[in-house]
């Protein structure tokens, strides 16, 4: 018999509560439990980066944390990125225009890790974006597309 636990968990600015198993993975909880299906899973590793979100702001692979671990916790996914006021964050912007996705299953991973990113080093080189995004696979863009959004971000973020 699996244990289980209540958590309140902060979710792109909304207090949630739940009861879940002990070894629920943050990952599963938000995609099965909370249906924010924005997190996608790719290896279950922690090396695809496909799974990452902000934890209290700094960038997690959700699918190496478990859902008790996120408790009286803020967590932000690439749903809660936006403005509240719709549209979306300058980042997505930038990867929209700069073609920084094409599946785009990368994508809510790249974004999550490039959100903490930018806001600790606002005016990167190329150089660093690549560093930065190393930890995410992606099969599709040869990743320049990536970089150059992630530098446009960084412009008008900075603006």
């Amino acid at each position: 018999m699996s244990a289980s636990r209540a958590i309140s968990v902060t979710v792109n600015g909304a207090r949630r509560e739940a009861e879940v198993p002990v070894r629920l993975t943050l990952a599963d909880f938000l995609r099965h439990t909370l249906e924010l299906t924005g997190t996608h899973l790719g290896c279950e590793h922690g090396v695809c980066g496909a799974c990452t979100v902000l934890l209290d702001g700094s960038a997690v692979r959700s699918c190496l944390l478990l859902a008790v671990q996120s408790n009286g916790r803020e967590v932000t996914t690439v749903e809660g990125l936006a403005p509240k006021a719709g549209g979306l964050h300058p980042l997505q912007e930038a990867f929209r225009d700069h073609h920084g996705l094409q599946c785009g299953f990368c994508t809510p991973g790249m974004l999550t890790t490039l959100v903490e990113f930018l806001r600790e080093n606002p005016d990167p080189t190329p150089d660093e974006v690549r560093v930065a995004i190393s930890g995410n696979l992606c099969r599709c863009t040869g990743y320049q597309g990536i970089v150059d959004a992630a530098l446009a971000a960084a412009k008008r973020l900075r603006a």
